[in-house]
């Protein structure tokens, strides 16, 4: 694991967390994190404290679902896929305190858009959080079979549990305003729809 995110102020409920994973199409891996962490942060009653989104790098399946080999796997996995394709754009890089891609390309796609990089703090990748970093990247399972996915799966959810481990004791529960922000499924207003 590399350096921690360090967030710029308190999580509180009236200032959620809002953390958004970028792959190229936003159909398989960044779908499968969005999906994984919301499931997470579900879990330990944090939904309060964080809006979850992904996003691609790419336009190419703007508007359609997760691919239904990832909607699978997640499902297998008590994990629903419910959000639609979006694209990645220069105003995300204000609008988002964690900034998660899932391979280098993404990355430095991201980060060609960030022309003064004052959000490069904040634009990160996926396995800098996994206790088992290996190459780094989440690798694009899309051409492959079931098990590409089911990898992918296991990849997303345990470098998922390490970066909401980090970020847990950086939530400020004295202020939990019940009902406000909250997320049940892993859908954000922009996407649904």
């Amino acid at each position: 694991m590399t350096s921690p995110v360090h967030p710029e102020r308190r999580i509180t409920s009236q200032h959620p967390f809002k953390v958004t994973f970028v792959c190229l199409g936003n159909i398989c891996r960044s779908p499968t994190a969005e999906g994984v962490f919301q499931h997470l942060v579900n879990e330990r009653g944090l939904q309060a404290y964080f809006m979850i989104d992904s996003a691609g790098t790419s336009a190419y399946h703007i508007g359609e679902p997760a691919n239904s080999r990832s909607r699978e796997v997640a499902e297998d996995h008590g994990i629903r896929l419910l959000s639609k394709a979006s694209r990645f754009e220069r105003r995300d890089l204000e609008e988002y305190d964690l900034i998660v891609a899932m391979d280098r390309e993404n990355l430095v796609q991201i980060r060609a858009l960030d022309h003064q990089s004052s959000s490069a703090s904040k634009i990160r990748l996926l396995r800098e959080f996994d206790p088992v970093p290996e190459n780094g990247e989440v690798p694009d399972p899309y051409y492959g079979g079931m098990e590409g996915f089911e990898n992918v799966f296991r990849i997303v959810k345990r470098s998922c549990e390490a970066l909401l481990d980090h970020l847990e004791p950086h939530v400020d529960k004295s202020d939990h305003d019940t009902g406000s922000h909250q997320q049940t499924d892993s859908v954000v207003a922009r996407k649904s729809g």
